[in-house]
């Protein structure tokens, strides 16, 4: 299950797995995002390839109009997906508190 909506302050909050079964869903929202985005990840609780290329062709689209996509939240196990696939190269990413 994966719930996906603006948060406090215009954040955009990501709760729970965003799989191949979520991604549609999640591409669909993110697909009305402009402009630099924060996206919360602190209640993210696994991520798939699937999920990773939403994140991707979002993060294109807004590059393309001088916009990024910028991960807060992410916890130690999302943030070690991220190094070993390359995107914490892609992506801003603030780890959670810990």
């Amino acid at each position: 299950m994966l719930t996906i909506d603006f948060g406090a302050g215009g954040v955009v909050v990501v709760a729970g797995r965003l799989d191949a079964a979520q991604s549609p869903s999640a591409q669909a929202f993110l697909d009305g995002v402009s402009g630099p985005v924060t996206l919360d990840c602190s209640k993210l609780e696994y991520i798939s390839s699937a999920g990773l290329g939403v994140l991707l062709k979002t993060q294109k689209r807004l590059m393309a109009s001088a916009g990024k996509l910028k991960l807060v939240g992410v916890s130690r196990h999302l943030r070690d997906i991220f190094q070993y696939s390359g995107f914490d190269q892609i992506f801003d990413i603030e780890s959670a508190a810990e």
